[in-house]
């Protein structure tokens, strides 16, 4: 008999997280897992068409909650009643999370409430900064979590940390939770979707861009787009960069970030940046363009989560607009840098990168098949 799987999603990473999940069970667990697709509509984006879906290849969601926007209590209090409600008239075998959203706790702690099983992928990272919403998410899913998947060995020692034992031979449950190294999922994406990029990816001819000829940057954390202080730094740092290597700066930019640039930056700097030609400041780039760009740049500049990895797995440096990051791996590794919103060290970052000749990139991430060890765990433990 099939196990039926609940997979809670609130915004389009997380859709395109869940895909590898989706392709493994279509692919290689068809007889043994059946999943339930629940969005919870965390994340309104104007991209997540049926197209999207379509060329992609990434199921629909069965379900849509439309919670949209609103504060961290009041966005998850309507979670909680509308995931409560479909898993009383689902039935699942286990409930699925991923990362460290709202939709993440909503999903796992409405789960738990009614003894339901919680698998979750990207279990044990932690940024050690609890002033980050999403580190209280992310520790406290883990915490409620039957099987725990962690991407990699400083997630699994995070685990251990926090009381984790081995995993015993008894069933796993919410008291005996069991842990597993597994790789990361978005590796599995990304091998995947490269190919599918190469084949569907225009943007690099509509934006006229030259392979390794600009730098890839996004901006997104209300630490760097809602201080003004911070975003004059970023972007006066951005503008020595091109004005210094002769660089494009390609920034796919929300309207929400964009406006705060108008606003926040100063009336001078706002102007160079205007009306510098090198600057192509774009619409927010689909998933097949953003990995088009990020395998096509000389250097990545972000304070994306998601961006570091693709950073690594694409063999790019990068320079993380974070005081800290879930992913230390890849800067104890000396593939990126750590430079806040300092003008200095952004600069500094940039020069060391772009000078550094000894990069390596071992499997710190997997071996691009983290999904289907995922799903055969759950047939086997759940």
């Amino acid at each position: 008999m099939k196990k039926k799987i609940i997979t809670i999603v609130g915004a389009r990473p997380q859709i395109i997280k869940s895909s590898a999940i989706s392709r493994a069970i279509a692919t290689h667990f068809q007889n043994e897992l059946e999943e339930v697709i629940v969005h919870t509509g965390q994340h309104y984006d104007e991209n997540m068409s049926a197209v999207f879906f379509e060329e992609m290849g990434i199921p629909l969601p069965n379900y849509n909650l439309n919670v949209g926007s609103g504060s961290h209590g009041a966005q998850t209090a309507r979670m909680l009643e509308g995931l409560e409600k479909i898993y009383l008239d689902e039935k699942p075998d286990a409930v699925l999370v991923y990362g460290d959203t709202n939709s993440t706790i909503a999903g796992a702690l409405a789960a738990i409430k009614i003894h339901i099983p919680v698998v979750h992928v990207e279990a044990g990272l932690r940024g050690f900064n609890k002033r980050m919403p999403e580190e209280v998410n992310r520790i406290a899913c883990d915490h409620m979590s039957t099987l725990l998947f962690t991407p990699t060995t400083t997630g699994l020692q995070n685990l251990h940390r926090e009381g984790y034992g081995e995993n015993s031979d008894e069933k796993a449950t919410a008291d005996n939770p069991k842990v597993y190294h597994c790789g990361d999922i978005m590796y599995d994406n990304s091998l995947y979707f490269s190919e599918v990029s190469n084949d569907k990816s225009t943007i690099l001819k509509e934006l006229n861009l030259t392979g390794e000829g600009y730098v890839l940057v996004t901006i997104h954390r209300d630490s760097n787009t809602d201080i003004a202080a911070n975003m004059e730094r970023i972007f006066a740092a951005l503008l020595q960069i091109q004005e210094e290597t002769k660089l494009e700066i390609v920034l796919p930019i929300h309207p929400r970030t964009k406006h705060k640039m108008k606003d926040q930056l100063s009336h001078d700097l706002y102007e160079k940046i205007s009306g510098n030609s090198n600057f192509k400041i774009v619409p927010p780039a689909g998933f097949l363009d953003i990995i088009a760009l990020e395998k096509n740049a000389r250097l990545i500049v972000t304070d994306s989560g998601g961006l570091q990895k693709e950073a690594f797995f694409f063999k790019k440096p990068c320079v993380i607009l974070r005081p800290q990051t879930e992913w230390v791996e890849i800067v104890e590794n000396g593939n990126a840098l750590l430079a806040e919103s300092s003008y200095d060290r952004i600069l500094n970052s940039f020069r060391l990168l772009t000078e550094k000749t000894d990069f390596s990139y071992p499997e710190l991430y997997g071996d691009g098949h983290a999904a289907e060890f995922i799903c055969k765990k759950i047939v086997e433990e759940i």
